[in-house]
């Protein structure tokens, strides 16, 4: 072989030094030409590995599409549709198939998604909307003005009984051309971007379907729209209902198409058959399970990642209902006595944040929680506000009583809550705390259809055990302004204060979010005088992800399914390319 090299050389080339090389070649012994080869030869794949290892120095690992994972969900969809998903597993689905005008980030912020930009009137009650070209729908049709102003105007309509429906009470939709609409509210409303992240009907497909008929259309299954992945299988069982629902990327997504090649979602009646098929191997991630099972999972080497939601569980007091409720004294021992950071650590495990307030962790400073106080401490000083306010410890029944007039009340009342085994769990620490201050409480668990019926809804109850969930928005105008303590409102504390109803409405109203921010504070502030209810916690979203899925960040939830939210961007498979072939 190397005869030949030298003899090409000498023959194409004509240079001195290969002239003199191979005439020293000639002159080796045997031996000699055998050392020299072997020399060459090291010399050549020496040469190689500098050369590869040069070139491993520069190459950048980038994504490449491909790969594939399963994910189990508790529950089975019905409507994949962003006006009628109640379900976990609806919601899911459509942040997948869905798009709107603007999509949140994790990090909270609020992008452009099927539209290119966005403006706002100078009274801020307009929102102009200019479309993408390239905005196309899963079967190809361009995304227009149209579809924005069919999609709200459903969302508007009663029959139709959208779950988005109160988002969008007022507001005006305007087409100015093919590509460009505006959307106009009453007033200023500083949240209603949010309300453009709402996925988009494709108007061609639903325009002759009426009211009556919306719910029960097979376009809730197997839907059109236009965000990142497409429906391309449904399995289902012998009864019709869908076990496994399999999603490509949609190559004409407006923000680019995704990198995972499929994504199978995997459906389970609970959450016992959703461990069982985790252990088994039939999917690789799960999200929202309990507490006490991420525990478990983690001491088998299971990674769990977990992140705060914008959920607000506490203790909701009905005073129009129960006079010793409405005993301000009485509110303020009850709160004293519950040690919040020893009820996350036995009823979450960990897996929550105490709170003071109906506020979550993302403003700061908005929580200032006191936990260093033991549990002997607390039920002292909650002793102590009581008798100060008159009531006194009756040793007969182990109650604090409080004579009111020529009656004698009993520190006595009921707490309902529904009946999962996370909040009967925590109404039972809570009840433990009262009743070692002096109190007589009754528990009562509802299943929640029960609870929200025949409880909430008429406002049947002395406490209430429950959850908001805030959202990133932080609008908690339906929680706690006066004009919402009746059904359908949220105030479930029935609260009423005159300063607490204007800081809501400034706090609606601001568009700057520093403004926004200081009014919310000081409502947290005027709220804590009032001591309407007893803050415990907020969760967190444990998901359990398989490592192969990189850039999946959960980042600030304000619901689970937005977990999906940079899954355009995540990958599973890498490929090492030089920089300069890195699109920017």
């Amino acid at each position: 072989m190397l005869n030949n090299i030298f003899t090409f050389l000498t023959r194409r080339v004509s240079l001195p030094f290969f002239e003199r090389l191979d005439g020293a070649r000639h002159s080796f012994s045997k031996t000699e030409r055998l050392f020299f080869g072997a020399f060459c030869a090291l010399l050549a794949g020496s040469t190689l590995a500098l050369v590869a290892q040069a070139n491993n120095f520069f190459l950048v690992e980038v994504p490449r599409r491909g790969g594939a994972f399963t994910e189990g969900i508790i529950g089975t969809p019905r409507f994949i549709n962003p006006l009628l998903a109640a379900s976990d597993a609806d919601r899911d689905l459509t942040a997948l198939v869905y798009a709107g005008l603007l999509r949140a980030t994790p990090e909270g912020e609020l992008v452009p998604d099927l539209a290119e930009r966005y403006e706002i009137s100078e009274d801020s009650r307009s929102y102009t909307f200019w479309i993408k070209q390239n905005a196309v729908f899963h079967d190809g049709a361009p995304v227009t003005a149209d579809d924005v102003i069919f999609t709200i105007q459903k969302a508007q309509d009663p029959l139709i009984k959208s779950v988005k429906r109160a988002n969008w009470e007022g507001v005006i939709a305007e087409k100015i051309n093919e590509r460009e609409v505006r959307l106009t509210s009453k007033q200023p409303y500083a949240p209603f971007l949010e309300n453009a992240t709402i996925g988009i009907l494709p108007k061609h497909l639903w325009k002759n379907i009426d009211a009556e008929s919306f719910q029960f259309n097979p376009l809730n299954g197997t839907p059109v729209g236009a965000g990142p992945y497409r429906i391309v299988r449904v399995d289902e069982n012998a009864s019709r209902v869908p076990t496994a629902v399999t999603l490509a990327p949609f190559e004409k997504y407006t923000i680019g198409a995704p990198y995972i090649a499929q994504i199978m979602l995997r459906f389970y009646g609970n959450e016992t058959t959703l461990l069982d098929a985790f252990s088994k191997g039939e999917i690789e991630s799960m999200g929202g399970i309990s507490p006490s099972e991420a525990r478990t999972l983690q001491e088998k080497g299971v990674s769990a990642r977990k992140t705060p939601l914008p959920r607000v569980f506490g203790v909701f007091f009905n005073q129009n209902q129960s006079k010793v409720l409405s005993d301000k004294a009485v509110r303020q021992a009850l709160e004293k006595a519950i040690d919040k950071e020893k009820l996350v650590q036995h009823v979450l495990g960990g897996y929550g944040t105490p709170i003071d307030g109906p506020i979550p962790e993302l403003i700061p400073d908005a929580i200032n929680m006191n936990t260093a106080e033991v549990m002997s401490d607390r039920i002292a000083e909650a002793r102590s506000l009581l008798e100060n306010a008159k009531w006194k410890l009756n040793t007969d029944t182990g109650m604090m009583e409080k004579k009111d007039g020529k009656e004698t009340r009993a520190l006595s009342f009921s707490l309902a809550t529904v009946a999962t085994p996370e909040l009967k769990k925590a109404a039972e620490f809570v009840a433990t705390a009262w009743r070692a201050a002096g109190a007589q409480v009754e528990l009562k668990f509802y299943d929640l259809s029960d609870l929200n019926q025949t409880v909430i809804r008429p406002r049947a109850y002395d406490a209430l055990l429950f959850g908001e969930v805030v959202g990133r928005d932080l609008d908690l105008f339906a929680f706690w302004h006066s004009s919402q303590r009746n059904d359908p409102g949220l105030n479930i504390a029935r609260y009423t204060n005159i300063k607490a109803d204007r800081l809501l409405e400034e706090a609606r109203t601001a568009q700057e979010r520093n403004k926004r921010d200081e009014a919310l504070r000081a409502f947290s502030e005027e709220l804590r005088k009032d001591v309407p209810a007893v803050f415990l916690y907020s969760p967190d979203f444990i998901y359990i992800l398989p490592e192969k899925v990189q850039n999946l960040p959960l980042g600030r939830l304000s619901v689970p399914h937005e977990r999906f939210l940079n899954i355009h961007r995540a990958y599973i498979n890498t490929e090492k390319v030089w920089p300069f072939f890195i699109k920017n």
